[in-house]
């Protein structure tokens, strides 16, 4: 008798059905496959010539040293192929990909892609034709086109069409089919549940942190020293799609875990970075918008604590800033200071704080028993009564004290111990300027600041403030005295407005009226400091300055767009908001609010972080 027997056998893997198959109609092994070569032929082609000629920005005419947008299109191809190669499950590259590979190699194969076309666009318009290319350049639009192609490929689960009415109208039916396009080019996108990392020695978190604010400080200064607008053009497309790929590839995530394990670690960690920045620069000009960006970002993150933590909408809250400049301003020492004060720096600052805080009771006294969209007109009112009161005080429509629309100028640079920070310094064979001493100064305000908002955020203040923010009726029948608490808020927010003022002072020479207005195209001003709460998440402490750093540095940058500069900012803000409402870096508790069908955490902070 013959007996027939089944050997066992692996299943081999099936192509994706229908409802699992990729945006492009590749199969996926070759999609993957051709993912992962375009990326490697895209980084081969960043070491060649890209034109003939060095009348394009950058000179891209080397063979073996990128240089300019090569330098950008180099990190898009290596983002693609670490992704790629982690999606083959290469040992040491899966920690790179916690929540999986397929969206984070399509996001950075986009990367290589945006720039990389962008840049052979802008040379073939700059110089006459694509006859103006050289090989590098046609390798390179090939090279990534592959890349992105071989990406779309890649399998996801598709979500099913919801079911319409046959009697629809074609234009509904049109829009019921455009709906469920968008529904699925999302879910092309999504990213699956980021795996527990394996447990790592304490040292081995500390040097990940380390190394990723040594990347942050590395993306700023790049970032801050783009010599010509082609380049930071492809800066904001690479680092915005590479951000996304690392966001979806569940690093960030895995990052922020780390930090909050040891938020003192990283908190020192970040400062020192930031203190590092003025020596990675040649000159003073860079260090300016360094200074700036931080009085920024300082006030954005007092402002935090009235908006992100007890949920008040202040839309005059520059005007605590300008209250803190001119106090500072008159006891200085100024020659157009009504008041004949030279006052040492420490007390400045602190009668600065003082008087800001004094106009921030005053004001939130009478105000703060309404809510909503009637305190935000009343916060309004408040910053416009500001700036025409010092306006109007110049002897003639009011008291000589602001000295009117000339403002108090002339005011003397800060001498501290003897340092003057007018002066140049060499500092460890570094030499700093004007602007670098003023932002080593800012950062130690912004240090103040934080620890500050830290440590308010996780007192009993702090969640009472949290639990007004949420529902202001339910925490009153908790027995919260939100009167009170909202006008702790307020006066503390205007305290530190009031204290980076006294910084700004020194630093302008010159206060004017004119810098606080409620909008303004030049930051600081009301408009700007709510869109960088908003922008970087609020309720935090990295988000407002992320979110006042690139609120300062892309309308800076974006100066060779002339009449359509605001037209293309406030673009970019926009569908920010649409795709990203919760900040660029939002507490865990607000993102779930947007994001209902995110996983929920383990445990919240008592701020929701």
């Amino acid at each position: 008798m013959t007996t027939q027997t089944n050997t066992s056998r692996t299943p081999a893997a099936k192509e994706p059905t229908g409802n699992n198959a990729g945006l492009i109609g590749i199969p996926p092994h070759i999609g993957r496959a051709l993912a992962t070569g375009g990326g490697i032929l895209t980084i081969i082609s960043t070491f060649l010539a890209w034109t003939w000629t060095d009348e394009f920005p950058g000179d891209l005419t080397y063979y073996g040293y990128p240089g300019g947008l090569q330098v950008l299109v180099l990190i898009g191809g290596l983002l693609t192929t670490l992704f790629a190669l982690a999606s083959y499950g290469i040992k040491g590259l899966r920690w790179l990909t916690p929540a999986g590979a397929d969206s984070a190699i399509k996001l950075a194969a986009l990367a290589a892609f945006a720039t990389a076309w962008y840049t052979v666009i802008a040379i073939s318009a700059q110089l006459g034709g694509l006859a103006n290319l050289e090989p590098g350049g046609w390798v390179a639009a090939v090279a990534t086109l592959a890349a992105v192609l071989g990406a779309l490929s890649l399998p996801f689960e598709r979500p099913a069409p919801d079911p319409f009415d046959p009697e629809d109208t074609s234009w509904e039916q049109f829009r019921h089919k455009a709906r469920h396009t968008g529904t699925v080019i999302k879910a092309a996108f999504a990213a699956g549940t980021t795996k527990p990392a394996r447990k790592l020695p304490p040292y081995a978190e500390i040097l990940i942190i380390v190394a990723a604010l040594a990347l942050g400080l590395t993306v700023f200064t790049y970032g801050i020293g783009t010599e010509y607008d082609e380049l930071f053009v492809g800066f904001l497309i690479t680092t915005g799609f590479g951000f996304a790929a690392a966001a979806k590839a569940g690093l960030v995530n895995r990052v922020s875990a780390l930090t909050g394990k040891h938020r003192n670690v990283t908190m020192l960690g970040a400062f020192v970075a930031a203190a590092a920045f003025p020596f990675t620069q040649s000159n003073d000009q860079y260090a300016t918008i360094g200074v700036y960006i931080l009085i920024f970002a300082t006030v954005a993150l007092g402002l935090n604590i009235v908006v992100g933590l007890a949920g008040l909408l202040d839309l005059g809250y520059v005007a605590f800033l300008g209250v803190g400049a001119y106090t500072a301003a008159m006891v200085s020492g100024s020659p157009s200071s009504p008041f004949d004060i030279h006052l040492p720096f420490w007390a400045a600052a602190l009668l600065g704080a003082a008087v800001a805080m004094v106009f921030g009771v005053l004001i939130g006294a009478p105000t703060l028993r309404l809510r909503g969209d009637y305190l935000a007109i009343v916060t309004l009112g408040f910053g416009e009564i500001f700036r025409i009161t010092v306006l109007n005080a110049d002897g003639t429509s009011g008291p000589d004290i602001t000295n009117g629309s000339n403002g108090i100028s002339s005011i003397p640079n800060l001498n501290i111990l003897g340092f003057d920070f007018g002066q140049e310094h060499t500092i460890a064979g570094f030499t700093i300027a004007r602007f670098a001493n003023y932002f080593l100064l800012m950062l130690l305000i912004t240090l103040v600041v934080v620890v500050v908002f830290r440590r308010s955020g996780d007192s009993r203040i702090g969640r009472a403030w949290v639990a007004i923010r949420e529902d202001e009726t339910a925490a009153l029948a908790m027995g919260i005295n939100g009167f009170r608490v909202k006008l702790i808020a307020f006066a503390l927010g205007a305290a530190l407005a009031g204290l980076a003022g006294s910084v700004q002072a020194h630093v302008t020479y010159t206060v004017t009226p004119e810098q606080y207005q409620f909008a303004h195209v030049v930051p600081p001003n009301s408009a700007f400091l709510l869109a960088a709460v908003v922008l970087g998440g609020m309720g935090t402490i990295s988000g407002p300055l992320v979110g006042a750093a690139l609120l300062y540095l892309i309308p800076a940058k974006l100066q060779f767009l002339g009449n359509y500069q605001l037209l293309a900012f406030g673009l970019a803000l926009v569908l920010l908001m649409r795709f990203r409402p919760e900040g660029l870096i939002p507490n865990r508790r607000r993102q779930l609010e947007f994001h209902e069908e995110a996983e929920a955490p383990t445990v919240l902070s008592k701020a929701g972080a």
